[in-house]
């Protein structure tokens, strides 16, 4: 009696044994276009800043504007003292006013055989290079005052009332409000190659919530020392805003769909990676039976391995989880 007790505890325990060993779970999955979602952490930047500067030397009498101020389209923004510069300018204008007199004397001096044609010449030379002179002296004086070209706002202000300018010299940068916001997000040589331009992205701003971006830039070589590609991400329906400072920090997420094929595999459907990087799993034949096959891997994360296939291919009937399970009975 306490032999066929053993024996039926035995038995218990290998049916037992089987029931757990023979526990996996099959899946069929299909090659479909491979699709994957890029997240990443970017700052605010300008996509475009302006150095506004004077034609002309001379000393600063009008600022309207400082750090932080918006303005206007063609609104006046800075000016010089443009005495000087009125002053050159109304002595070429009578320079050139004196040319045209001398060619007009000299021509009636011409038709009464008094001079030469030689002395003609030299006098519209000098009514030609006067006027150029005049010009030069007119565009100087308008430069001497900078108008806005766009709508925007000033990120900084490099001089004071009162300080003498020279050419060149930078007086204000600013930046436009419209189609002027952008994130600039760094990525792999793999996830750059799976983006495009003009592609719409959803970008998120802690005082703004969810809005529309715009891949607007996509560089031609990584950058030197992070070795990563910083594209750009265009806000198109964002304007200044209070609490919008370049270097804040903005969420970007980034889907896309490749065009190439893939078989997606849970990660637990991956027995090993043999000699040569390709993935060992289980697969039903069509007669039923179990093999390991091996697949390129196309990509991997921390949730599903992606095997290279083609449109064409049939769909795969694979033990997509407790392959170990399956191992530990055999074929």
């Amino acid at each position: 009696m306490k032999s066929l007790f053993i024996l039926v505890n035995i038995l218990l325990l290998i049916s037992s044994f089987l029931s757990v060993a023979q526990s996996y779970d099959m899946e069929e999955v299909s090659a479909v276009p491979y699709t994957d979602v890029i997240k990443r952490t970017g700052k605010l930047d300008y996509k475009r800043v302006l150095n506004l500067s004077f034609k002309s030397s001379g000393f600063l009498t009008q600022l309207s504007v400082d750090e932080g101020d918006s303005f206007e389209k063609k609104q006046l923004l800075a000016s010089l003292d443009t005495i000087e510069l009125k002053e050159n300018k109304n002595a070429n204008y009578a320079q050139l006013l004196q040319a045209k007199r001398d060619v007009s004397r000299l021509t009636q001096l011409l038709e009464k055989g008094l001079t030469s044609e030689r002395e003609l010449d030299v006098a519209e030379t000098a009514v030609e290079t006067t006027r150029a002179s005049y010009k030069v002296a007119f565009y100087n004086l308008e430069k001497a005052q900078i108008y806005a070209p766009f709508a925007g706002v000033v990120l900084a202000r490099h001089t004071e009332l009162g300080e003498l300018q020279s050419p060149g010299r930078e007086v204000l940068q600013i930046a436009a409000l419209k189609n002027n916001w952008v994130v600039k997000v760094a990525l792999t040589g793999l996830e750059v190659s799976q983006v495009s331009l003009d592609q719409e992205v959803k970008v998120s701003l802690s005082h703004l919530g969810n809005v529309r971006g715009v891949i607007s830039k996509i560089p031609a070589i990584a950058d030197r020392v992070s070795h990563l590609f910083i594209i750009e991400v265009l806000l198109p329906d964002v304007t200044l805003k209070a609490g919008m400072i370049a270097g804040q920090l903005a969420g970007v997420i980034i889907d896309f769909t490749s065009e190439n094929f893939v078989y997606r595999l849970p990660i637990e459907a991956l027995v090993s990676v043999d000699a040569n990087g390709d993935a060992l799993v289980i697969v039903q034949a069509d007669n039923n039976s179990f093999e390991k096959k091996s697949f390129k891997i196309f990509q991997l994360d921390n949730n599903f391995v992606y095997l290279q296939a083609s449109n064409d291919e049939k769909p795969l009937k694979i033990i997509s989880k407790g392959w170990q399970n399956f191992t530990l009975v055999g074929q």
